[in-house]
């Protein structure tokens, strides 16, 4: 049996790339999480601030930043170069500095963001690919900038659990656990971020989504 590849296109499976915009907003309450984030993410960043944001798929949500707050410098990475493509291709993509790269190997120098942002991104992740992750995005921010996440996290209910389990099936177990376990805060605690706010929680079809806070505390 071949080794599954460490790394995961955001739709999953390449086949599926087209359809990854339409699919999330309609079964992931897209305008409520992503208004939401961009709410923190502006009350976070200081004027002609640089913002990242980490795993951007098709640039939904830099380019929205960057339509909200164009004093600020916006960046878009992503590894998988044909969702950079599609992302590259959107009305307002030229306001945004895109980016190829791997959240676990940021291509910035240390303390060079303001703000970090991540959507639907850490749960891709093996375990040991987010604590990667999760400690590269500290080293590329500023202290006291502000990292802000949004994925799956412990399911609310039955209702919710079930669904997860489904999601789990085509995300892989191994990567989902610490999010079903609702670890997430914990490892960017662990990573030396301070104490982490989950300032939303989603029901969606496919299961509980955790909107989180947290702060380099220098």
């Amino acid at each position: 049996m071949s080794e599954e590849p460490r790394y995961i296109p955001a739709a999953r499976w390449r086949i599926f790339s087209r359809a990854y915009d339409p699919v999330l907003a309609l079964t992931m309450r897209e305008g409520r999480f992503r208004k939401a984030m961009r709410e923190r993410v502006e009350a976070s960043l200081p004027r002609n601030g640089r913002v990242l944001d980490v795993g951007c798929g098709t640039g939904t949500f830099a380019i929205s930043v960057a339509a909200s707050r164009p004093d600020a410098e916006v960046v878009g990475i992503d590894g998988d170069p044909e969702i950079l493509a599609r992302a590259r291709a959107k009305t307002g993509a030229d306001a945004i500095e895109w980016r190829q790269g791997l959240a676990g190997a940021l291509p910035f120098g240390e303390g060079s963001i303001d703000v970090v942002t991540s959507c639907l991104v850490l749960h891709h992740l093996l375990p040991e690919q987010k604590q990667e992750a999760v400690s590269e995005v500290r080293r590329v921010l500023k202290p006291g900038g502000g990292f802000f996440v949004t994925d799956w996290g412990r399911p609310h209910d039955p209702v919710m659990s079930g669904a997860f389990w489904v999601s789990q099936a085509i995300d892989g177990f191994d990567r989902t656990a610490d999010h079903r376990a609702g670890r997430l805060p914990r490892l960017l605690e662990e990573a030396g971020f301070g104490e982490v706010e989950r300032y939303d929680r989603l029901r969606t079809v496919a299961g509980s989504l955790d909107l989180l806070a947290a702060r380099h505390g220098g």
